[in-house]
């Protein structure tokens, strides 16, 4: 743990600390660094902090000394008084960082003699020891939101956090922008209620708008916007970060980057340690089957991801820790605070999707503030280089990009709600006041709030003559309380935020085991019941690093067996790729439009725009280019929106509907973060050009009226968004005492639900957080409007004879979506009517010496 600079151990004097800490600086021959002790200062004086610190400054110290220095001067408890409760409570988004965090401070609180308790409590932790924990609580607890929401919850919750004095949120930037952080806030809006002279402290290297992050810390007031303190280190050395010059053709399409593949190999035997980061779960299956492939010397290479058991993730930590493996391949899992000072390499397979990510992830390496850490960044296809240098010049501008919050979710809410039910009985004054006092709800109206309440009690107007959906009730005091002992459990087995899909153990068993009974055999993690469905017996795909054979489901576990030297199908995981930021999508455009900066691209990218210019055509950065030509018996128009996926996904959705009434007869479309393709089977270049289809009006931003909310009431996206509302709100729930419901049990259940709300209760609070949830996240209508916005006369069209070099990457991406309308029957089956290597041949024509380079 880097923690501090070394000074002469003389002046360790000069610093106020309880003589255990001059000792232990002393004997290291190190000395606590400026914003260390302003933090401490501030922190003794009654104030909540927000400390903002480049990798490897030391903020897990700075962070833990004010409760340490606190704990070391506390009195000894008299024998015979009652045990104190839990003095610091940490705050971390993975449980990775809190168990990192507590094997790095055990050594110094060890080293100096502090009669200091620490224990973890995450979703891993045993039923056991969470019992034991609530009789018998440690000085320090390091936990996650899930498990703070559990805590309060609890009618000993007033003892429990009795003596609580700090509480640390790690890396806090990611905690507060989801609708975990939007719980968090509810908890800590409790916690000070329990406790109102609660301190807080926010730990961060990266942060867009610290002011956000202030407020999030302490209590709000009506009209006002209270501040924490901050405290901002400046400095840190910059990294070395290099995207890959490879010797091989980079590919028009893809996301796995196997022609890099020799060449990451080579940099992994070049250096000590190295974390590989990609963004899904399957890319990292995928990239570890392909290291070790290749994996000549038997270098001892890992694999780390949520769906692995805990068991083998806590393995592969351990091991990176000791210094035992030369790379672990790794998704978001690893991405924050996770302190390897040993890792010296960093590299990111496929485009990090946002400046603040690379920069997280890049500090993963070295982890000392003065010394470079290095990267490298392998682009996965042609786009997803100029994203990568567009990333890295963010890198180097100090760049933030981190998301904003959003006002908090009401379904959120709701299941706090119930939680504090749980805990005592409430008056709806008290509970209100509690919540606005909150940074993510301090706009939230009392009518709302009233809603929540009375739909937790009720269901809401359409359900309320269910007696299932009663979960609380107005007692002649005036006070809420839950109407049965088993709500409590009921919330207690389903509380968070977090909704993935249907999960079941993967066990590998013998052959001769199989399906018929389960007898053991080791544990490789979960994966999702929507994957298995689609599986027979006897299929393979890959799973924790394996080549694995289905045998079938037993009891809720699925039976794999080894298999030897087959091809495996890929099974999608949950957790999709991350969204392309605004910022990230600005600098493309910009890059694109600019000839100039096309010099810091490699040749063949370089050579590749060259053609384009002089085939069609490069949009200045204020425009959307669109093209439009014949393939095959269809007729294409691609725009380039550069305004990531989901904007795109949403954007051709309501385009079809618009080119369906303008009788264009579009079949479907395909979006990638870059590009929008829509195909029809009639010629949209030329209603463009003859004045049929207007392109100002086909872009008009009156589509995200009805347009959208037809959309939307049809659309399935928004049945799922509902089901993920419901469970999170406690409407619908997973897990009941005695019995789980599968999947698609709660599908079923849900579907019901949303259909009987839609057609008597329009206007119920979960239909309102359902739009809230689809607008924001799935659909990204805030980034449809804004691209609406800007390109309104700026749309540059290009009708083209052939397939345009740009648009080669669109129109060999796989997975098109299907639409319905009147050409819905014609030529649905039929693929493009040239192979990949003729498309190619054709967008980049007879005009370019470069072509062999490009097909070779």
């Amino acid at each position: 743990m880097t923690v501090v600079h070394r000074i002469d151990p003389a002046e360790t004097s000069a610093f106020p600390l309880p003589s255990p800490f001059v000792e232990w600086f002393a004997k290291k021959g190190w000395a606590p660094r400026p914003h260390q002790l302003d933090l401490l200062e501030k922190v003794e004086g009654g104030a909540s902090v927000l400390l903002i610190a480049p990798t490897g400054a030391g903020k897990t110290l700075a962070g833990f000394l004010p409760s340490l220095v606190d704990l070391a001067r506390r009195p000894r408890r008299k024998p015979g008084t009652r045990p104190p409760g839990v003095h610091t409570l940490y705050v971390s988004p993975l449980k990775a960082l809190a168990t990192d965090i507590q094997r790095n401070l055990a050594g110094p609180v060890e080293e100096m003699g502090l009669k200091v308790t620490m224990e973890g409590r995450t979703g891993d932790t045993s039923q056991s020891k969470r019992q034991r924990q609530r009789l018998s609580p440690p000085d320090i607890l390091l936990t996650t939101p899930e498990q703070l929401a559990l805590l309060i919850s609890n009618p000993d919750a007033d003892r429990f956090f009795s003596d609580l004095k700090v509480v640390v949120f790690d890396e806090l930037h990611s905690l507060v922008a989801s609708k975990r952080g939007h719980l968090l806030a509810l908890g800590l809006a409790r916690l000070r209620r329990l406790r109102p002279e609660l301190k807080t402290v926010g730990l961060s290297a990266t942060v867009s708008d610290p002011d956000e992050l202030r407020g999030w810390l302490v209590a709000q007031r009506p009209g006002e916007t209270e501040l924490a303190d901050l405290i901002t280190v400046e400095g840190g050395a910059k990294p070395e970060i290099t995207i890959l010059k490879s010797r091989e053709r980079v590919p028009w399409q893809g996301h796995m980057s196997r022609y890099a593949m020799p060449e990451i190999y080579e940099a992994i035997r070049e250096h000590r340690t190295t974390l590989l980061f990609v963004n899904t779960r399957s890319q990292a299956e995928l990239l570890f089957q392909e290291l070790w492939r290749i994996n000549e010397a038997t270098l001892p290479i890992a694999l780390h991801h949520g769906s692995l058991d805990v068991g083998q993730r806590r393995r592969v930590e351990a091991a990176m820790a000791a210094n035992e493996l030369r790379a672990v391949v790794a998704t978001s899992t690893l991405d924050l605070g996770i302190d390897w000072g040993d890792v010296d390499l960093v590299v990111h397979v496929g485009a990090p999707k946002g400046a603040s990510r690379l920069a997280q992830r890049i500090g993963r390496a070295n982890h000392r503030m003065d010394e470079p850490s290095k990267a490298i960044l392998v682009p996965a296809n042609r786009f997803e280089v100029m994203e990568c240098q567009a990333a890295l010049d963010a890198n180097y501008l100090g760049a933030q990009d981190s998301p904003p919050m959003r006002d908090g979710c009401l379904d959120v809410l709701a299941q706090h709600v119930l939680g504090m039910a749980c805990a005592a009985p409430f008056r709806a004054d008290d509970l209100y006041a509690e919540i606005v006092a909150s940074f993510p709800y301090r706009d939230l109206d009392r009518d709302t709030f009233d809603r929540v309440v009375d739909f937790v009690a009720t269901g809401g107007y359409s359900l309320r003559v269910y007696e299932r959906y009663a979960k609380i009730r107005l007692t002649e005091d005036g006070t809420w309380r839950i109407t049965h002992p088993s709500v409590a459990q009921g919330y207690r087995m389903n509380a968070g935020t977090i909704i993935e899909s249907e999960t079941l153990l993967v066990r590998m068993v013998g052959k001769k085991t199989k399906a018929t009974a389960n007898r053991g055999g080791m544990v490789l993690g979960k994966i999702e019941e929507n994957f298995l469905e689609t599986l027979s017996p006897g299929d393979t795909f890959l799973f924790s690093g394996h080549v694995v054979r289905f045998e079938g489901i037993h009891e809720m576990e699925c039976l794999v067996t080894k298999t030897k030297g087959e091809e495996a199908k890929v099974p999608y995981y949950g957790g999709q790729k991350f969204p392309m930021t605004t910022f990230l999508a600005e600098r493309i455009r910009e890059m694109l439009g600019d000839e100039r900066q096309w010099d810091a691209l490699p040749p063949q990218v370089h050579d590749w725009l060259d053609i384009q210019r002089l085939k069609s055509a490069i949009p200045r950065a204020d425009q959307m280019l669109i093209e439009t030509f014949p393939n095959g018996n269809r007729f294409f128009m691609v725009a380039y929106p550069f305004e990531g996926r989901l904007a795109h996904q949403t954007l051709g959705m309501l385009l079809t509907r618009r080119l369906e009434r303008a009788r264009a007869k579009p079949l479907g479309f395909v979006a990638t973060d870059y590009a929008l393709s829509i195909w029809g089977a009639a010629d949209i270049g030329a209603m463009i050009t003859d004045g049929r289809l207007a392109l100002d009006d086909l872009f008009d931003e009156d589509m995200l009226g009805d347009d959208l909310e037809a959309w939307m009431a049809d659309s399935w996206l928004l049945k799922r968004t509902f089901r993920q509302c419901a469970v999170i709100a406690g409407l619908v729930q997973k897990n009941q005492p005695g019995r789980e419901k599968t999947g698609r049990q709660v599908t079923v259940s849900s579907d019901l639900v949303y259909d009987v709300l839609r057609a008597h209760e329009p206007d119920h609070i979960l239909l309102r957080a359902t739009w809230a949830d689809a607008a924001t996240g799935l659909l990204d209508v805030r980034r449809v409007s804004d691209l609406l916005g800007r390109i309104r006369h700026h749309i540059l069209h290009q009708d083209l004879e052939e397939i345009s070099p740009l648009a080669v990457p669109i129109m060999l991406e796989a997975g098109r979506e299907r639409i319905e309308g009147e050409a819905r029957d014609e030529l649905l089956a039929e693929a493009m009517s040239d192979d990949d290597t003729d498309a190619v041949i054709r967008a980049l024509g007879e005009t370019t010496k470069f072509r062999s380079n490009y097909l070779r």
